[in-house]
């Protein structure tokens, strides 16, 4: 059995632009196509609008009904409605981007490279420092990061230390490293299981037939999770919008 080397599982060499900023690759298409799609179950929504939903108009409003229900009333209560449209682009296009590693023929999670994961990380970042600033002010929002209510005072100097590199670094961090590894924990995983199946093919049906069941639970595993991550994402960054809206008491 010959395991592919990691980079060839991870690192597409570009086919556009080549050696440029604006260079093209399988994982930009993958992105793209992300962003197509999200935008178009939307777009074919709202053109298609009927009393009774169906098709795409099902999809949009059960996906809209649920990033409703279960992220923003869970984490911010009716002040959050009016986030709604960042909170359902941003899950749906999570889980597409998520969702191409079962696709026949392309089997690739974009969000197994780091590029994108930390950059949609560092925009949470600044949407919820700037809510949270905005809606307490510089001074107000600083101390309700850094210096909790009903902690002693003595206990700030460790508190605070702490409070300060969780709010303005080890969040971003946090979100971008969980999506990206399990994406790539994932995705080798899939790998493995389908080396394995087709290694032990040449000694005929029955030695291959348990990696084979096993890489097809752990497609349909896969599609949980593609969603899974989409919705931590999400509901995380509800988290941390949600406590720079409100200060603590």
């Amino acid at each position: 059995m010959e395991f592919p080397p990691v980079t060839h599982l991870f690192d597409w060499p570009s086919f556009l632009f080549s050696g440029s900023p604006l260079a093209v690759n399988k994982t930009v298409l993958i992105f793209l196509a992300a962003v197509v799609l999200t935008v178009g179950v939307f777009g074919l929504a709202a053109r298609k609008r009927s009393l009774v939903p169906s098709g795409v108009q099902h999809v949009a409003e059960g996906g809209i009904n649920f990033v409703e229900n279960s992220i923003v009333m869970q984490t911010i209560g009716p002040e959050g409605k009016r986030f709604m449209p960042f909170f359902t682009t941003l899950f749906f296009f999570i889980f597409f981007a998520n969702v191409f590693e079962v696709i026949p023929g392309i089997q690739f999670p974009a969000n197994s490279r780091m590029a994108v994961p930390l950059l949609l990380a560092v925009l949470v970042w600044v949407i919820y420092n700037y809510v949270g600033i905005r809606r307490q002010g510089l001074g107000g929002y600083l101390k309700s990061s850094l210096f909790p209510p009903g902690v002693p005072k003595p206990l700030y100097l460790i508190v605070t230390p702490i409070e300060l590199f969780s709010t303005f670094l080890i969040r971003p961090l946090s979100l971008a490293i969980r999506l990206w590894a399990n994406m790539v924990a994932g995705h080798l995983l899939l790998v493995t299981f389908a080396v394995l199946s087709a290694a032990l093919w040449g000694f005929g049906y029955v030695p291959s037939l348990l990696p084979f069941a096993a890489l097809v639970l752990l497609t349909a595993f896969e599609i949980f999770v593609s969603g899974l991550q989409a919705f931590i994402f999400t509901i995380l960054t509800a988290v941390y919008i949600g406590g720079a809206m409100h200060a603590e008491h």
